[in-house]
């Protein structure tokens, strides 16, 4: 019912800067929260940022001040700008939604987006 888009994923320098964004599509009423996860191999997935529906943003600490998370909810969208990219920073990165289904009652469902490689190489 409900299907998450991700693009802007690639290849970028130490130093380079990507954005990546992830629209939602489907049966969509609202959207509560919106955030960003990474999976490095070998390593745990990890909440990169989050962003409530009052606007109000929360980052991983390796990441503040390199990372900006946004949303539009007109476009039922969330971009993650990403500055000073580190080698470390290399993963699959996906999108998370917390969505309320139209004609279903009750909490919002979450819903992930399919992944997308970022790359951070000299």
């Amino acid at each position: 019912q409900v299907q998450l888009v991700e693009s802007g994923g690639g290849l970028v320098q130490p130093g380079g800067s990507l954005r990546l964004s992830c629209a939602a599509s489907g049966s969509i009423f609202s959207i509560s929260a919106m955030s960003w996860y990474r999976q490095a191999p070998g390593k745990e997935r990890e909440l990169v940022a989050s962003i409530g529906s009052d606007g109000s943003t929360n980052y991983e600490s390796s990441v503040k001040g390199r990372f900006t998370i946004s949303g539009d909810n007109a476009k039922n969208t969330v971009y993650l700008q990403m500055n000073s990219l580190l080698p470390e920073d290399t993963a699959v990165y996906s999108c998370k939604m917390a969505v309320r289904v139209r004609g279903r009652i009750g909490v919002p469902d979450d819903y992930w987006g399919q992944g997308t490689q970022v790359t951070v190489s000299s």
